[in-house]
C-alpha cells in the first residue's frame, strides 16, 4: 500500500478539516492571532525601512511573514549552488517551504493550537479522502486494517492485514510530538504503509501496534513510561514469543523507547524485544547537544520548554527521563535488544544528531548498534511519506528499517 503523493487538493482538504475542529475547540480566533503577530513587524520593516539601502531582499529576509518567500528567493535562486544548505540542494521548492512552515509553526503556535492538528477528528478523514483519492477502500485485501483498543489502561490502534490471525512479526510503535503533541492517527498512512512494506520483507502477517499516550501538561513523567510500559505487557501478551517483537518510535516517542528499554534492564526483565527501531530519538531531555540548525524545523528553546514540563519535579538529567545521559555500560548492556538497536536519523542536517550519536558510539560498546544518517531533517523516514513525491523516496526509511528487522528476525526461524 502506498497512497498518492500530497497535493495542493489534499492540503486544501487538510485546512478545511483543520479549521473546523479550530472552530469546535473555540481556538480559530487564537489561531489567526497568531498569524497576524507578525503583521506589525511586516509594516515596521517594510513600509517604514523601505527607503533604506539594504537591497530588498535583505530587509525582507528580516521581517516575519516575508521571509519565507524572500528566504526561498534568496537561498535557492540568489545562493550559488556550492553555498547552499545541503537540504535545500536535495529538496524541491515544495519541500523546502513547508519545512520553513513547520519550523515557523513549531515555534510560534501554542502547543494547545499544535496538538489540533493531530487529532483524530482532523486526521483520519483526512486519510480517509487520500484513501479514496489513491482508490484505496477496507474492502481491498491488499490494504491494512486497524482496530482501536482501549482495555486495561491501554489504548491505541491495532493495525493488519487481517487483525484476527496471530502474527509472526509484531512492532510496538509510540508516536513523536515533543510529549505535547501527536496522536496514532496523525501516523496511521505510515504506519499502515509500513504494513505493507515488511510484508514484502517476507513476514505473512505483520502486525504494528500504536500506543496513544497521554501528552502534556496534562501528565508528566513518570506518567507516560508508565503507559509505555503498560503498551508494552499488553503487546507481549498478544504473543508467547518475545523474539518476534521489535519496539519502534520516533522524536519523543523513541526516548520513551528508550526509557522502557532502561527500565526493562533495571527490573532484570527477560521479555525484551528483539529489536529497536528508532527514528531521531531525542536521547537527551535538555542538553546542549540538542542544537538548532540551518534546516531543521525543530527548535532548542522550545523543546527545553516542553522537557521541563515533561521531567516535572524530576531531575531532567535522570536517565529514566534522558537516557542519553545513562553512563551505566552495565545497565545498557542488560537493556538492549538481543538483536541490537538501530537510528535512523538525519546526520549533521538535524538539531538531536550530535545526541544520537554520542549515544551510539556508546551503545557500540555494549552491543549491536546500526546508524542510518540519510542526510535530510528531524524524522524524514516518516515526513517522506508527506513531502516527497517518487515512491522509492517515500519508501527509503521505511525499506531500511524493514530490512534490518527481517535480518534480526527472520534468521531465527
Amino acid at each position: 500500500m502506498l497512497l498518492k503523493p500530497v497535493s495542493l487538493l489534499d492540503i486544501a482538504v487538510f485546512l478545511l478539516f483543520l479549521t473546523f475542529y479550530l472552530i469546535r475547540h473555540s481556538y480559530l480566533l487564537k489561531t489567526i492571532r497568531c498569524g497576524f503577530q507578525a503583521l506589525p513587524f511586516l509594516c515596521k520593516h517594510v513600509l517604514l525601512r523601505g527607503r533604506e539601502s539594504k537591497p530588498l531582499i535583505t530587509r525582507l529576509t528580516s521581517c516575519s511573514v516575508a521571509s519565507l518567500p524572500a528566504q526561498l528567493i534568496k537561498e535557492r535562486c540568489l545562493t550559488s549552488t556550492k553555498h547552499q544548505l545541503p537540504f535545500t540542494r536535495r529538496t524541491t521548492l515544495f519541500q523546502d517551504a513547508m519545512i520553513r512552515c513547520i519550523r515557523w509553526a513549531f515555534t510560534n503556535l501554542p502547543s494547545d493550537i499544535g496538538k489540533v492538528f493531530f487529532l483524530k477528528g482532523v486526521s483520519l478523514p483526512f486519510l480517509r479522502f487520500r484513501m479514496l483519492r489513491s482508490g484505496y477502500f477496507l474492502s481491498r485485501r491488499d490494504c491494512p486494517r486497524w482496530v482501536e483498543v482501549n482495555q486495561n489502561g491501554v489504548k491505541g490502534l491495532w493495525i493488519a492485514y487481517d487483525t484476527e490471525v496471530r502474527p509472526d512479526l509484531l512492532v510496538y510503535y509510540v508516536h513523536g510530538g515533543g510529549f505535547a503533541m501527536g496522536s496514532t492517527y496523525f501516523y496511521l498512512e505510515f504506519l499502515m504503509t509500513w504494513v505493507s512494506v515488511l510484508k514484502e520483507y517476507g513476514f505473512k502477517n505483520p502486525v504494528v501496534f500504536a500506543l496513544e499516550y497521554t501528552l502534556i501538561p496534562d501528565e508528566c513523567y513518570p506518567y507516560q513510561l508508565h503507559e509505555t510500559l503498560t503498551g508494552y505487557n499488553y503487546v507481549l501478551s498478544r504473543t508467547d514469543d518475545p523474539n518476534i517483537i521489535t519496539i519502534s518510535g520516533d522524536s519523543a516517542g523513541a526516548l520513551l523507547v528508550l526509557s522502557l528499554l532502561l527500565y526493562l534492564g533495571s527490573k532484570s526483565r527477560t521479555e525484551r524485544p528483539a529489536f529497536a527501531a528508532l527514528i531521531s530519538p531525542w536521547t537527551h531531555l535538555m542538553s546542549d547537544k540538542n542544537r538548532n540548525t540551518a534546516s531543521d524545523f525543530l527548535d532548542s528553546d522550545k523543546l527545553n520548554e516542553y522537557g521541563r514540563v515533561y521531567a516535572g519535579s524530576t531531575d531532567p538529567s535522570d536517565p529514566f527521563i534522558s537516557p542519553g545521559d545513562c553512563q551505566d555500560a552495565a545497565l545498557w548492556t542488560a537493556s538492549l535488544p538481543r538483536g541490537g538497536i538501530g537510528f535512523y536519523y538525519g546526520g549533521s542536517e538535524e538539531l538531536f544528531g550530535p545526541g544520537i550519536k554520542e549515544l551510539s558510539r556508546r551503545l557500540h560498546k555494549v552491543g549491536r548498534v546500526i546508524c542510518r544518517e540519510d542526510g535530510n531533517v528531524h524524522a524524514w523516514p516518516v515526513a517522506a511519506m508527506f513531502l516527497e513525491t517518487k515512491a522509492a523516496k517515500r519508501r527509503k526509511g521505511l525499506n531500511e528499517m524493514s530490512s534490518d528487522i527481517a535480518r534480526v528476525i527472520l534468521r531465527d526461524e
